[in-house]
């Protein structure tokens, strides 16, 4: 089974809301997940609001999973993939 990384949609019409979620690739966008990782709201009021539960994202990164490219960016602008390409230098 290939865990990924990825958004799935939820909010209003054009008011996107995003959860971050580990998913078996084959599922469909919307449909079950394995694990809640955070939140991504990108039209917000005053901000982007971004939440991620790190240790469970790097709990995955490390079982395997691979993020999309927009997760990817999230996780390197909140710090996570430096964090773990840290803790795999550590391992070698």
């Amino acid at each position: 089974m290939a865990v990924k990384i990825r958004l799935t949609r939820m909010g209003a019409k054009k008011r996107p809301t995003y959860r971050i979620v580990a998913t078996d690739s084959r599922r469909p966008r919307d449909g079950q997940y394995l694990e809640l990782i955070g939140t991504y709201a990108p039209i917000d009021v005053l901000e982007k609001q971004v939440k991620i539960n790190e240790e469970v994202a790097l709990k995955w990164l490390n079982k395997g999973a691979i993020p999309t490219d927009t997760v990817r960016n999230l996780f390197s602008k909140e710090g996570i993939m430096k964090k773990f390409a840290d803790s795999k230098k550590k391992d070698n």
